[in-house]
Parts: structure tokens; C-alpha cells; sequence
């Protein structure tokens, strides 16, 4: 077999694997968020200032935000039950002493501040944890992309053939969640201006640079026979292409549609989208082609799991747009996060129930038809993780009342109650606070640029390595290279207010 053979039979005929796996793995994330917000609590602790310089920023936030995901999905991932446990623990042993060793004269009643922590005031503009999980999806697929090539991540983490739940199965639905989350109409939504087509036409100006990457993309892989997975979106298609035409359909649909009942939007098309799946013989042309031998013959058939897999995601776009909406009814309050986070929780419960039931009455869980099952398994573990990630700001968040003056960067800050006369100077923080360096802040300026970076470098390390005979220390070292001048790169435009946007 040629060395294109062997790497395209490397991510074949996989099956994924199981949901309380992946449920593991996304504990990660927030638990290094908070693990690098308690550091920072401490510093300021022991040294009456937070950390200002860039350097040092970016080691820390780079060795705890970034390196332990690398390690959880290579050498460490035969412990990755235990992983959030240690994480835990140490962020626990942080908390302890943060709490101990608190100024005697800022000390209060642990009752008083519990009662301060839910009385407070915050930016109803501002949701933390709404940045964080962009970023984090972006990350996570940044370092599957090209750890997928490498033996020492595990084959039940890439995308299944057929039927299955992998991680990286997880990843593509993740990316058109985050994407809804900010889309033109919930922004306007929340801004209190709804043009009926406004939308539609941000959205056509904001998907063309997307299309031109999945173009070029296409010429690129062609013209240096670069290995590819035709059972993933056909022999032509990419996952920009399907990013960008969800994009647009969402927002023609939503010209019709009233944003708060896009979720019903979502349901009829996916339910529908099923039973077409399993009363018809779509299943079989996207499974076996127009033959029934797996042809390739024409464009529709060439491309099939791509174009008919655009109704299930489009599904969990319109979804995903509908908690965006909710998320943007303007909060002020730590109550109304401690409620809202109840109505997360609640809604990854009923979804995980509907997933059991689908699984049971449908099928299973398909990313290569984006059928039922897999938009509820994707809403379910996104609103999980997104839950985490609010649940870790508001943690910070009292942890912060703890020590006053303390702060961190992409976390809730307390603010004065409308009219207060104290609101200048609650804006000057807030601007302070903004501009500590932050390697989330700086991905999030520039986030398709560092998409695209990662896609770049992945090509480029697939041609000049033999990936598949590389040893664990190799691929360690290239991983956390390959990761660390993407993040560099950001940091630095970031640190100079650059932002690589022009449409």
C-alpha cells in the first residue's frame, strides 16, 4: 500500500466510542479553565497584582489550558476516568487555600458572602462562557485534526464509519453550535432590531470566506494527492462547504421563521429528515450509492453524505440558535445564572433521555447522515459543556468575592447596579480587564485564522513526516509545537489589537 493507502485505511472503518467516554473528556476543558482562574486568584494572593507579563501569560495559559488536553487524548487517554478527578482535586487543594489564606481584614462569614456571591450584579452583555466554548471547540479541533494522524491517539476518538459516537464525530456538530451561538440574529435579537432580512444578507457576506477556503481547500488536497476519507463528505465536499450553506439556509429560514421558535424549525426538520432516513431508500443511496456498490458516479452521487447530511446539521444549527436566544434575555444577576444553569441542566437530561428513545426506536447515532440520533447526542453534550463552562465562571466568580481586587481574564467581573455612581469606575476595571493577555481572548479575535493555521500546519506535517511509525516522545513534541506557534501566532496579533478580518 502507498503511504496515501496507509494513512486514508488509518481513519477507516472505526466505531467510535462510548457516550460516558466523551462525557470525560468534555470535564476537561472546564475544569482547566478554572485550574488557571485559581492560579491567577493566588498570584494576586501572594503578590498584591495580577500577572502582567505576556510571556509568562502565555506559559501558563499554554501549559494549562492547552498541554493537558494534548497528553488526555494521546499518552494519557487509557486514564482519562481519573484525569478529571486529579483536576479536581488540585483545583480543590487551590480553593483551600485561597479560602485560608485570605487578608484578615477583607475575611467575612462564609454565610455573608454566600448571600453577597447571589445579590451580585453582572454585564448582562457580557457571557463568558459563550467565548470560551468557541474557543475551546476551535482547540480541540485544531489538536485532533493532526493528532488523528499520529498511533498514539486512540482509533475510537476519530470519526466512525457509519454508525458511532467519536470524539471528533462530537467536534463537527460542536463547531456549527458555537457558530449559531453569535450568528447576526441572535446578536440583533438581543440588540432589540430585527430586520426581517438583515441576516440574510451578514450571513452572504460572512460565508464567502468560506467557501473560498473549502475551494481551495478541494484544489489543494487534489493537486498534491493528499490523503482524504470519502465516506466523510463525499469526493468533492468539506466541512466548509457544509459550515457555510447551513449558515445561509439558517438565515433564510429565519427571515420566515420567528427566532424564538426556531427550536420547533429544528425539530420538524429533523424528525422528517429521520423518517425519509427510514421509510425510503435515502439511507441506502447514502450508504451504498446510486448502485448499491458504492459508486461515485455524478456529483450528487460523489457527494452524497455531504449534501444530505446538510438537513441534519442545519437542524442543529437552527437549535443551537434558539439557546443562543435564550442565553440573550439579558441576566443581571448571579440568581438568574444559578436558574438558567438549572435549565441547562434540565434540558441535557430530557435530551439524553430522547437520545436512549431514538437510539432504541431509530437507529444509531450516524455523523455520516446526520440522522436524529446524532442531533440529539450533539445538542446534549454541547449544552453539557457550555453548562460547565457557565457553572466554572460563576465558581471564579466567588472565588474572586474571596479576594478583593483579584481578577480573570474572560470570567465575570461584578458590576454596579444600573444608575449606580460608581459606574465609571466599574467600566475602567472592565477595561482593565480586558486587556490582560489571554490566550482565549487572543484566539477569539481570530478565530477562522486560527482554524485555517491549524489546517495549514496539519498538511504540511502529513507530507514531511511519516506520522503513522512516529514513537510517543515524537509525537508529544510535535503536537505541542504544532499547537504552541498556532497559539503564538494569535497571542502576538493579539498583543498588537490585530484582527485579520475583512469582510
Amino acid at each position: 500500500m502507498s503511504q496515501k493507502q496507509l494513512k486514508e485505511a488509518f481513519i477507516s472503518n472505526l466505531n467510535g466510542t462510548s457516550l460516558l467516554e466523551i462525557s470525560a473528556g468534555l470535564s476537561l476543558p472546564p475544569l482547566c479553565l478554572l485550574c488557571r482562574g485559581l492560579l491567577l486568584i493566588l498570584y494576586y494572593l501572594h503578590h498584591g497584582k495580577p500577572v502582567s507579563s505576556r510571556k509568562y501569560s502565555l506559559l501558563l495559559d499554554f501549559l494549562v489550558l492547552v498541554s493537558p488536553l494534548l497528553f488526555s487524548c494521546t499518552v494519557l487517554s487509557p486514564a482519562i476516568f481519573f484525569i478529571p478527578f486529579i483536576l479536581a482535586a488540585f483545583c480543590a487543594a487551590i480553593f483551600s487555600k485561597i479560602y485560608s489564606q485570605r487578608k484578615r481584614e477583607a475575611r467575612a462569614p462564609f454565610g455573608q458572602i454566600v448571600e453577597e456571591f447571589q445579590k451580585a450584579c453582572l454585564d448582562p452583555n457580557c457571557i463568558p462562557a459563550i467565548t470560551v466554548f468557541r474557543v475551546y471547540v476551535n482547540v480541540l479541533t485544531s489538536i485532533s485534526i493532526l493528532a488523528v494522524d499520529f498511533p498514539q491517539y486512540p482509533r475510537r476518538y476519530a470519526k466512525a464509519e457509519t454508525y458511532g459516537t467519536g470524539v471528533m464525530d462530537l467536534g463537527v456538530g460542536a463547531f456549527l453550535f458555537g457558530n449559531a451561538l453569535v450568528c447576526p440574529e441572535v446578536r440583533q435579537q438581543s440588540r432589540g432590531t430585527q430586520p426581517r432580512f438583515s441576516g440574510v444578507g451578514r450571513q452572504a457576506l460572512s460565508v464567502w470566506p468560506l467557501i473560498a477556503l473549502g475551494v481551495g481547500r478541494l484544489l489543494s488536497v487534489k493537486s498534491i494527492e493528499y490523503h482524504e476519507h470519502a465516506s466523510e463528505y463525499g469526493l468533492h465536499w468539506n466541512f466548509f462547504f457544509t459550515l457555510a450553506l447551513v449558515r445561509l439556509a439558517a438565515s433564510l429560514l429565519l427571515a420566515v421563521f420567528p427566532i424564538h421558535q426556531a427550536w420547533l424549525a429544528a425539530v420538524a426538520l429533523a424528525v422528517l429528515y429521520q423518517l425519509l432516513l427510514s421509510t425510503t431508500s435515502l439511507k441506502a443511496f447514502i450508504l451504498h450509492g446510486s448502485d448499491g456498490r458504492d459508486s461515485r458516479l455524478g456529483f450528487l452521487d460523489a457527494n452524497r453524505e455531504g449534501l444530505l447530511s446538510l438537513l441534519g446539521y442545519l437542524a442543529i444549527y437552527l437549535a443551537s440558535v434558539q439557546v443562543g436566544q435564550w442565553l440573550q434575555r439579558g441576566r443581571s444577576s448571579v440568581r438568574g445564572w444559578l436558574a438558567a444553569l438549572g435549565g441547562l441542566a434540565g434540558a441535557v437530561l430530557l435530551l439524553w433521555v430522547l437520545l436512549q428513545l431514538c437510539q432504541a426506536c431509530a437507529e444509531p447515532v450516524s455523523r455520516r447522515m446526520a440522522n436524529l440520533p446524532f442531533c440529539t447526542w450533539v445538542l446534549a453534550h454541547c449544552l453539557l459543556l457550555l453548562g460547565l463552562f457557565l457553572l466554572t465562571d460563576l465558581t471564579l466568580l466567588f472565588t474572586k468575592l474571596l479576594v478583593r481586587g483579584s481578577s480573570v481574564p474572560c470570567c465575570w467581573e461584578v458590576v454596579q447596579p444600573p444608575g449606580s455612581r460608581k459606574k465609571h469606575g466599574t467600566e475602567a476595571v472592565l477595561r482593565d480587564k480586558l486587556s490582560q493577555p489571554c490566550l482565549i481572548s487572543a484566539i477569539n479575535k481570530n478565530q477562522l485564522l486560527f482554524f485555517l493555521l491549524a489546517n495549514v500546519m496539519t498538511g504540511a506535517v502529513n507530507i514531511l513526516i511519516d506520522t503513522i511509525h512516529s514513537k510517543a516522545a515524537f509525537t508529544l513534541c510535535i503536537l505541542h509545537l504544532y499547537m504552541f506557534l498556532n497559539c503564538l501566532i494569535m497571542y502576538i496579533l493579539h498583543a498588537r489589537n490585530i484582527v485579520l478580518k475583512f469582510w
